[in-house]
């Protein structure tokens, strides 16, 4: 046991002994590398010390702006220069660093060999080191620009000294010596000098290097660079480029890091327009086209730069591109245009839909899936600026300078012919007609056997594939651009540039503006996104947004830009081509941009027909359309009949929609267990109305009622005004007293729910939720209502009218076109003008803001701002159309935003909140898509009867007789002679009026009127009147009582279109009381 101790004793001794040999020789070796590196850092630092010495001798220190002086020879610098920077790291000391190259630069423009730094490559000992010397000299000098603070006092300085440094090596110009008549065979070799010297710099980052100096020195909020040195910083970049003779290698890295660079043209121009002149010189726009044209350099150069800095370089451009001139740019035309379409539509690559916690906000694009760096932040202003020159006249003329060559010649569409007497003939008009079908068919067989173009131009040749290429720029432009677009639109709307001559271009494409060619298209490329295609929807969205901004007298009177039959042409051919290719199955989608546009542009010139016609009847209804097999396709719910209704319903005639909607009706009615004029349907709603609180009762009997409800029967109880019932002789007429009493009281002005135009048509108070204490008939809602009472009572009104157009209740209530076309939502189209329905609401706002408009002075003289003065009982409100407002000055730029601003505020804002709920009401009865075949002026008829005179043989042939009157009954035959022969249009419909509470007939005819019209022989009066009595039919059948009851009027029963007609003895005496009646009982007026 002791054995074992001792030996585990020893061998931990040996172990320990070990270890501390080892651990010795480590601290050994280790104070060896300790003291070799003292000594080596001690020996760096004499030697440093030295260097710096021998520097300071060889290049002392110069006072401020002082000139270096050159005792020293060249081979000295070079070699203290050459130890310098292979012992001295050149960051840390700066200062010297510069100095030398003071003196070097300085030297370079000396004659001496023996004093000029460019001496030594001379010496054949010397070249090959100084060429390296010089090599890292300039690599260190751009790093060190590069890295520049803005926040440097002397920034300006030494981005100006170290860019000359780099303009000294890299050109032989400065090199004074190379200059003597003995060195001129060097020439060439001087020359290559430069350019070896240039490709290093290149390969070493020099380009990276001044796009980051770029950045730095315009990129930002003010220009920071003086202009000499952007001048020299654009040559220096511009110098690699030039002296590789334009190659791809060296045109990309210009692009990538020098062309991209925000601002850069615009700021280049505006500073040192020479620079600008030298890069027009040397074609850098071709060449760039030239590369970037090439699919996969494209994408490349793309990719490297991603959204933002490609929309610069598209923008730098583009400036490029406003500076050129026609000659220089046509033979590059189609390639530029495909390269900036190809960018922009690269860019909409990053733009989003919405914003989410990808997305950025970006000024131009939208929602981008790519930030914005402090560069781009600080410069998109500009670039927006720039960018903007894409649309300035000058650019458009320049890129469409094809078009307008090809459009000199081309002459405007004429007029139609009026027509000659002999046409008027209808035998001739006949015999004509089947001539010219002959004439047709020969021309058309003659053109199979020699085809022959219908028109100068066509589809696929050169001049419209350019065009067309145009287009598709700018086409893409307002789509990629989308915070642009109205200002784009506006830019190409300008004078004649494009829109007349693209008009004559597409007239001069065969009949019908080409109508043919561009379905037979359509029928290849489905998705309408081909270049011609592009065109078709750039020409549609300008003309669309000009037809907006043109005020009446433009439109329709003054001929130009365009004269009213080039709209009507226009819209025909639209019509036409979307007609066709939607019921041909060529057009299935109604989403794709060719359509949306088309179909704006349609919508525009229709509803400017509505207003104010330009066009004959029946002009945009399709004649080719068969209406049966239409209605059958519908009913089987086929695609293409459906996509018709949906987007261009207008083709069919009015009363077959009128059709459509009442069968929409009828089915629904069906599906719902309505069963008319039946107390026991399951959707019957019996209500009590008190006569002095009609709407207080009907508010809030019917208010809460479900939809389903509201479309059931409704009968209505009516209380006198002792509180007894009052006996109805059926639901549907006392039901329809209800809704004309109720509509009688909340459309009279004196509410101030609803106001009148100048026109005497109504719209919501702006002021509706002021309400007086004299409004005694809200009781149900105190002295005063508030505003969401008031918006209630608004949704209350928009369930009667719909409940109206549900039962087929023609009322007489002429709502004001603007009103309607919001209830309906055809006011959302980006086309939709509230300026074109001020005339018609507010005649003399309309007539300043039109002075407005064409005033030819300065505009600030006018004393405008963006703001509103509105009188509120007494007190004056300003509302401010733009945020800050009041302090925003009208001005000639901005004067058309103003005039649009202000119709917007006028004619809806100030009217959205009471409109919002009188379209809930109204839809709640009355689906959308219901009304969505119906235009405003449609929908009035739907609700007010047609405008159409009254019909006085399809009112007698559906009219009903009581108390002995018959239709061969002479006081019958007398009425009917005395209102055809005695009594003009307007008191037809003052007698219709007197009758039914509504001047216009229903618009399917009498037959549909509800209730029937009816007339009751009255031997007595009215309080004695029993109705149908035995006694009284046999009086009015046999004319017993042969007195004339000269001292009775006419009256009638509204509620149920019944006329009370006394047996007058006397035609005289008949048409004297019928015409004073109607004249003394017109029925609640709106004045």
């Amino acid at each position: 046991m002791i054995k074992q101790t001792h030996k585990d004793d020893f061998l931990e001794r040996t172990k320990a002994a070990r270890e501390e040999r080892q651990h010795g020789k480590v601290r050994s070796e280790n104070a060896t590398k300790i003291q070799s590196i003292v000594r080596g850092y001690l020996a760096r630092t004499r030697t440093k010390k030295l260097v710096l010495s021998r520097f300071d001798h060889m290049f002392p220190v110069l006072e401020d702006a002082a000139e270096p002086s050159h005792t020293n020879s060249s081979v000295q610098m070079f070699s203290v220069a050459k130890l310098f920077i292979n012992m001295i790291n050149p960051r840390k000391e700066e200062g010297r660093f510069e100095r030398m190259l003071k003196y070097l630069v300085s030297s370079i423009g000396l004659d001496s060999p023996k004093l000029s730094f460019i001496g030594v490559f001379l010496n054949k000992e010397h070249s090959i080191s100084w060429i390296k010397l010089v090599k890292d000299l300039c690599l260190m000098s751009s790093s060190i620009l590069a890295s520049v603070s803005t926040n440097h006092p002397n920034y300006n300085k030494k981005v100006a000294f170290y860019t000359l440094v780099l303009i000294s090596f890299t050109s032989s110009s400065t090199w004074k010596i190379t200059k003597a008549k003995a060195l001129a065979p060097l020439a060439p070799h001087i020359t290559q000098l430069c350019h070896n010297i240039t490709g290093a710099l290149v390969e070493g980052g020099l380009m990276k290097d001044l796009k980051t100096v770029l950045l730095k020195g315009i990129a930002s909020s003010k220009v920071l660079l003086k202009k000499t040195s952007l001048s020299a910083i654009n040559n220096l970049g511009l110098r690699p480029v030039i002296y590789s003779n334009f190659s791809d290698k060296l045109v990309s890295m210009y692009v990538l890091n020098i062309l991209c660079v925000p601002t850069l043209v615009y700021q280049t121009n505006a500073l040192c327009p020479e620079i600008v002149s030298l890069l027009k010189t040397n074609d850098i726009l071709r060449f760039s086209i030239k590369l970037l044209s090439q699919e996969q350099q494209l994408k490349i150069h793309f990719n490297a730069l991603e959204g933002s800095y490609a929309l610069c370089l598209a923008a730098n451009l583009i400036n490029l591109l406003h500076l050129e001139t026609s000659d220089r740019l046509q033979d590059d035309l189609i390639g530029l245009v495909t390269v900036l379409t190809r960018l922009l539509e690269s860019c909409s690559q990053y733009v989003t839909a919405k914003q989410s916690n990808l997305s950025h906000w970006h000024p131009v694009l939208g929602w981008f899936s790519v930030s914005l760096d402090k560069y781009l932040q600080a410069t998109i202003s500009t670039v927006k600026i720039q960018i903007s020159r894409l649309w300035h006249p000058d650019s458009v003329k320049l890129l469409t300078h094809h078009l307008q060559t090809a459009a000199a010649n081309l002459a405007r569409p004429s007029p139609p012919a009026t027509p000659s007497p002999e046409e008027t003939n209808v035998a001739r008009k006949f015999m004509k007609q089947a001539f010219e079908k002959t004439k047709t068919t020969y021309t058309n067989t003659t053109q199979s056997l020699n085809p022959v173009s219908f028109g100068i131009n066509r589809l696929g040749n050169p001049d419209c594939t350019q065009i067309s290429l145009v287009c598709t720029l700018y086409q893409t432009a307002i789509r990629t651009l989308s915070q642009l677009r109205l200002e784009i639109l506006i830019g190409l709307c300008y004078g004649d540039i494009l829109l007349k001559p693209l008009w004559l271009f597409l007239n001069s494409l065969g009949p019908t503006c080409g109508l043919k060619s561009f379905l037979d298209l359509l029928n290849t490329n489905r998705s309408g996104n081909c270049p011609e295609f592009q065109m078709l929807t750039l020409f549609c969205d300008t003309f669309g947004h000009l037809v907006t901004i043109l005020d009446d007298s433009e439109f329709y009177d003054s001929g130009e830009p365009f004269s009213p039959h080039e709209y009507a042409l226009l819209g025909q051919f639209i019509n036409q081509f979307l007609y066709r290719a939607m019921w041909n199955g060529i057009l299935t989608d109604p989403e794709i941009p060719l359509c949306v546009s088309m179909l704006n542009l349609l919508d525009v010139l229709m509803r400017r027909d509505e207003r104010r016609s330009y066009t004959h009847p029946n002009f945009w209804l399709i004649k080719e359309l068969k209406m049966n097999n239409m209605v059958n396709d519908l009913a089987k719910g086929k695609p293409i009949p459906r996509l018709i209704k949906q987007k261009i319903p207008h083709i069919m005639p009015h009363r077959e929609r009128v059709l459509m909607f009442r069968d929409d009706v009828n089915t629904e009615k069906a599906s719902l267990g309505i069963i008319d004029n039946e107390s026991h349907s399951p959707q019957s709603t019996l209500i009590t109305v008190h006569r002095t609180r009609l709407v207080e009762d009907g508010y809030r009997q019917l208010s809460s009622l479900s939809s389903s409800a509201l479309k059931g029967v409704i009968r209505v109880k009516f209380v006198n005004l002792q509180g007894l019932d009052e006996a109805g002789i059926d639901q549907d007429g006392v039901f329809k007293e209800f809704l004309e009493e109720t509509i009688k009281k909340v459309f009279d002005p004196g509410l101030n729910l609803f106001c009148t135009t100048s026109e005497e048509r109504l719209y919501p108070s702006p002021l509706s939720h002021i309400t007086e204490n004299h409004l005694e008939l809200f009781e149900f809602v105190g002295k005063m209502i508030n505003k969401s009472q008031c918006l209630e009572l608004f949704e209350f009104v928009g369930k009667m009218i719909g409940k109206a157009v549900y039962e087929g209740i023609v009322v007489d209530v002429p709502f004001a076109s603007f009103f309607l076309t919001q209830v309906l939502g055809h006011d959302h189209t980006s086309l939709y003008s509230y300026f074109d329905e001020m005339s018609s609401s507010d005649p003399e706002l309309y007539k300043n803001l039109t002075y407005v408009k064409h005033f030819e002075g300065d505009v600030e003289d006018l004393g405008l701002t963006f703001s509103f003065d509105q009188d509120v009982m007494g007190r004056i409100v300003t509302h401010e159309l733009v945020p800050g407002g009041k302090s925003v000055a009208v001005t000639s730029r901005n004067r058309i935003m103003y005039i649009h601003m202000m119709a917007h505020f006028k004619m809806h804002k100030q009217i959205q909140a009471q409109t919002a709920a009188f379209r809930k009401g109204f839809r709640c009865v009355v689906p959308y898509d219901w009304l969505s075949v119906f235009s405003g002026p449609e929908v009035q008829r739907l609700i007010s009867g047609d405008n159409t005179p009254v019909d006085l043989k399809d009112l007698r042939k559906n009219t009903v007789y009581y108390g002995g009157f018959h239709d061969s009954h002479k006081v019958i035959i007398w009425l009917w002679d005395i209102l055809e022969r005695d009594f003009n249009d307007k008191e037809k419909g003052s007698f219709l009026k007197f009758v039914t509470s509504c001047s216009k007939p229903p618009l399917l005819g009498f037959y549909h009127l509800e209730p029937p019209f009816s007339i009751r022989c009255v031997e007595v009066s009215d309080e004695e009147d029993d109705g149908d009595t035995v006694g009284s039919v046999l009086r009015g059948f046999l004319a017993l009582k042969k007195r004339d009851p000269v001292n009775r009027l006419p009256t009638a029963s509204t509620c149920f279109n019944l006329l009370k007609l006394p047996n007058y003895q006397k035609k005289s005496t008949l048409r004297d009381k019928l015409r004073y009646a109607i004249n003394c009982n017109t029925g609640f007026e709106l004045s």
